[in-house]
């Protein structure tokens, strides 16, 4: 049988050279595939810095509570690459996903691609060969020359909070990186606008109108807040009374409630939404890991949690989701931080400032370009904040000790989706 590792190994030396941001050679596949992306079922697309695959978590578990065959597209994957297609519900099987990667490796017949381009056409060619009612479609990197940006009229376009992230790809300011985020708006199709710093709402309204596209504003057009434990979701239509998420945070409410924005130009019912919006699971969250070969490193009564959050606005996020529980449940907070070169490690650990307890920094997997340890560990020494180094998650959570008296620590893994991925393999911890 076909090894669809085998497959993306291959494919990952075809990475060019040069990188010329266009949508010219994803085009040129699909052109010689026969063009499975005018093929697809109704398409939610979603571009933005945060929140993107938790807010795709949630309209997926609304939609197939409505009973509907939902297909799904997110990036990057945390074990497996299968984890960013999936089937009418289903992750995508080995044989299955072979299969496709092989017929669109023939095509491409050796030419410069990047993965990520060819690995979105072969999403393409799945989604197109088999029955779907609803497609949630995630860009990979900005929007406006992102692959998945080929989709000429998506049934609706949502656009999730934008903060500065990739400003080696995007550019350094939130207006340069919301007019790459932009790029998704097409004409007349409706655009669903998350919570947005000023400056990002100004550049995306002004691309909304000169794309004659219908807005839908969070606090212009729609409104989402939690009261007493519900989420209280309101819009033209009317006002939804709704079950809180389990996915941890305050952000979560933001999420959801875009995610319910979104779908009510889909019409969804408002009992689907009663019973998807608990149902959603988003692996690397805030996900409490309880069990598993790491865990079991901690000291007894430890709480581990893990989250791939990884620039200012996700920093930021995971203080606000952890003042949160200290406020009900009072715990030491330990950081196991790992992250990439390309990241602001200084920004993201500012939020946690008076906050944790401890950071203990440890390398990135080998394969990544991570910031070395020690580096981290002097940032977050700079901050004041007391820090360590451990050669590992394992060798970190190993080395915790509980002192008599005190109530063993709140654990928080973070830094990295990367970091967050190893984690969940090095646990046997399944993502499904």
């Amino acid at each position: 049988m076909l090894n669809p590792d085998d497959i993306l190994s291959r494919l990952t030396n075809l990475h060019p050279r040069k990188i010329d941001l266009s949508l010219g050679r994803t085009e040129n596949l699909l052109a010689a595939l026969g063009h499975p992306e005018k093929r697809l079922p109704p398409v939610v697309h979603v571009a933005g810095s945060n929140g993107k695959g938790s807010t795709i978590a949630f309209m997926r578990a609304m939609l197939e509570a409505a009973g509907q065959r939902v297909h799904v597209y997110t990036s990057p994957h945390l074990v497996r690459f299968n984890e960013r297609i999936r089937l009418g519900g289903t992750l995508v099987n080995d044989e299955v996903l072979a299969d496709a990667l092989r017929r669109v490796e023939e095509v491409n017949a050796g030419a410069p691609i990047t993965l990520f381009e060819i690995t979105t056409v072969t999403a393409f060619l799945l989604f197109a060969e088999h029955p779907a009612d609803v497609l949630l479609l995630e860009v990979g990197l900005g929007g406006r020359y992102d692959s998945t940006n080929v989709v000429e009229a998506p049934a609706v376009s949502v656009i999730t909070p934008v903060s500065i992230d990739h400003v080696e790809f995007l550019g350094g300011t939130i207006e340069a990186i919301a007019n790459e985020k932009a790029g998704i708006i097409k004409p007349r199709v409706p655009v669903v606008i998350g919570a947005q710093p000023p400056e990002a709402l100004a550049v995306l309204e002004r691309v909304a109108r000169r794309n004659h596209a219908p807005l839908f504003v969070r606090d212009e057009h729609w409104h989402v807040q939690e009261e007493g434990g519900r989420l209280v979701y309101s819009d033209e239509d009317g006002l939804l009374d709704l079950p809180r998420p389990r996915l941890m945070g305050p952000h979560q409410i933001e999420n959801a409630g875009l995610a319910v924005a979104a779908l009510r130009h889909l019409r969804v019912p408002g009992v689907a939404m009663e019973a998807g919006i608990p149902a959603a699971e988003w692996p690397a969250r805030m996900q409490r890991l309880s069990t598993g070969r790491l865990v079991a490193r901690a000291p007894e009564g430890a709480e581990v949690w893990l989250d791939g959050g990884h620039n200012v606005a996700g920093g930021a996020a995971l203080a606000h989701a952890l003042c949160e529980l200290e406020e009900r449940a009072p715990r030491p907070l330990v950081l196991v931080l790992g992250m990439l070169t390309t990241k602001d490690s200084e920004a993201f650990l500012a939020s946690f400032r008076g906050l944790a307890r401890e950071v203990i920094a440890v390398p990135m997997p080998a394969e990544h370009s991570g910031r070395p340890a020690e580096e981290v560990a002097g940032i977050a020494a700079h901050l004041g904040i007391p820090v360590r180094v451990a050669a590992g998650v394992g060798e970190a959570l190993g080395s915790l000790t509980v002192a008599p008296g005190t109530l063993p620590p709140r654990v928080l893994i973070c830094g990295s989706l990367y970091l967050a991925g190893a984690v969940l393999e090095a646990n046997g911890t399944p993502v499904r």
